[in-house]
């Protein structure tokens, strides 16, 4: 048949590239495609650098887009583990599908292809254990949970290259690509996945187009990541594919100088604390830190502009940026989480006409907007030139701007000067997931030979995790008789 293929990767993130990757090694001789809806890794580019503002790339960011997905646009940085520690604290759920021993043994696996591939040897975090306990004792006196998670960091620019050889590689041993397509929808028959429908992306907004191409394949993986979450959970509803409402974390961008987190960089490069402050008990964490780093903007579909986070490892700026996100779940009689997201980023970016908003920490805490003139003589330069002073309590809510607020000043007892009032909050920052995803230990949805790795569908958070958890499909489907 043509356009028949053993097995159909849906996404080039890295779960689906290190699937493709592992398979290979195993010496499969499976006919594998990948489909993408962006571009090559070296024709990803984001032209803000040049515009000084995001113009919306057409017809879809090249951040968000593309292969290597949108974690290796951000800063590339890899979370490994605490051979000391009994669970594992970030990076999603993989291990209650292994078990903690498995979990550690497949990220020691993913990490050494990292190495191959041209990742920094040096992993940060682990060289002053005397220091980071008495951080994390300070951060226990404010109900504040601080593990310490390894962390080897690709950087930016050097992920695009260590992804482009990954890419290379994948071509050179007969992995099929396409790049430039969107998956419009799964051909499924009798609850078997049978295959996908696509279109060229240049017609991703073009409800009228119908000219459609299938592909047809006897196992279907969809690795979207959490760009793809909004696609994944209509494609759920859509054919009765089971799962449950998830989560979503909102929050904000926070950036403040290099100087009141000098310890922190230094000793952990990033610190993920977490906390379930007064009065709620929401759980709120950093996430994403970024020393001497850059605050970014990317687009989503519908043209939606969230705010993300740099680090490279030659280009510095003197601040640090991290995430400041709390976790909704929401219950009965509502449980559509994506679409609270999807209209918090609405709201905000209706207020920034289309930018990223940023406000003063100070100016929050006295209730006042942030004015043009205020950021000029800010003594925190915002290294997001496109950003648009303004109020951001409009969009967020009270609840999760309590979190935030109450968060900030809870840690700046552990890292003075963290609440500074020229600190800077950029909106809105949102991390899309999916409905979560029902998978057995094998991956497979309640589709028969339809599997759910990565972000996207909730398994996993975080480029290593997203890795690994291709590693091991690769391996289940190896033995698929």
């Amino acid at each position: 048949m043509e356009n028949k293929y053993d097995l159909i990767i849906i996404g080039a993130g890295p779960s689906g590239i290190f699937l493709a990757y592992e398979l290979l090694k195993l010496g499969s001789k499976k006919k594998v495609l990948m489909i993408e809806q962006g571009k090559k890794v070296e024709d990803r580019f984001c032209p803000i650098e040049k515009t000084g503002k995001c113009i919306k790339c057409k017809p879809l960011c090249h951040i968000t887009n593309g292969f290597s997905g949108a974690g290796a646009f951000s800063d590339g940085k890899l979370s490994l583990y605490n051979p000391e520690d009994t669970e594992i604290h970030v990076g999603g759920n993989l291990h209650e599908y292994l078990g903690i021993e498995k979990t550690k043994k497949l990220i020691d696996y993913t990490d050494n292809i990292y190495l191959e591939f041209g990742a920094d040897p040096k992993v940060e975090g682990v060289e002053f254990k005397e220091e980071v306990e008495k951080i994390k004792k300070k951060a226990a006196e404010q109900d504040i949970f601080l593990p310490n998670v390894p962390v080897r960091h690709l950087g930016t620019e050097k992920a695009h290259e260590l992804y482009g050889k990954l890419q290379k590689h994948l071509l050179q041993n007969g992995i099929d690509m396409l790049f430039g397509t969107v998956v419009t929808d799964l051909i499924v028959s009798n609850n078997i996945i049978k295959g996908v429908k696509t279109k060229p992306a240049k017609f991703v907004e073009d409800e009228s187009f119908n000219d459609f191409t299938e592909f047809y394949a006897d196992d279907v993986v969809i690795g979207v990541g959490r760009k793809g979450a909004n696609w994944l959970s209509d494609m759920c509803a859509r054919h009765n594919i089971e799962s449950r409402a998830g989560i979503v974390d909102i929050g904000v961008r926070y950036e403040l100088p290099d100087k009141f987190m000098k310890d922190i960089n230094k000793y952990m490069y990033e610190a993920k604390f977490i906390g379930r402050p007064l009065p709620y008990k929401d759980k709120v964490r950093t996430f994403c830190q970024n020393p001497s780093g850059f605050v970014s903007s990317e687009v989503y579909d519908k043209n939606i502009t969230l705010v993300n986070g740099h680090s490279y490892k030659d280009r510095k700026s003197t601040n640090t940026n991290l995430a400041l996100l709390c976790s909704h779940h929401f219950n009965y009689p509502f449980n559509k989480p994506i679409e609270y997201g999807r209209n918090v980023a609405e709201n905000s970016n209706e207020l920034g006409d289309g930018n990223i908003l940023v406000q003063r920490l100070g100016d929050i805490l006295n209730g006042k907007r942030t004015w043009e003139k205020e950021l000029k003589e800010n003594s925190v330069v915002p290294t997001l030139k496109s950003a648009v002073a303004g109020d951001i309590t409009y969009a967020l809510g009270y609840r999760t701007m309590t979190n935030i607020l109450n968060f900030i000043l809870a840690l700046d007892k552990v890292v003075p000067g963290f609440a500074h009032p020229d600190n800077l909050l950029y909106s809105p920052e949102i991390k899309f997931y999916s409905n979560q995803v029902l998978i057995d230990n094998n991956f497979e949805t309640s589709i028969k030979n339809l599997y759910s790795i990565g972000d996207g569908g909730g398994l996993t958070r975080g480029l290593m995790m997203a890795s690994c958890s291709g590693v091991y499909l690769a391996r289940v489907l190896n033995e698929k008789v």
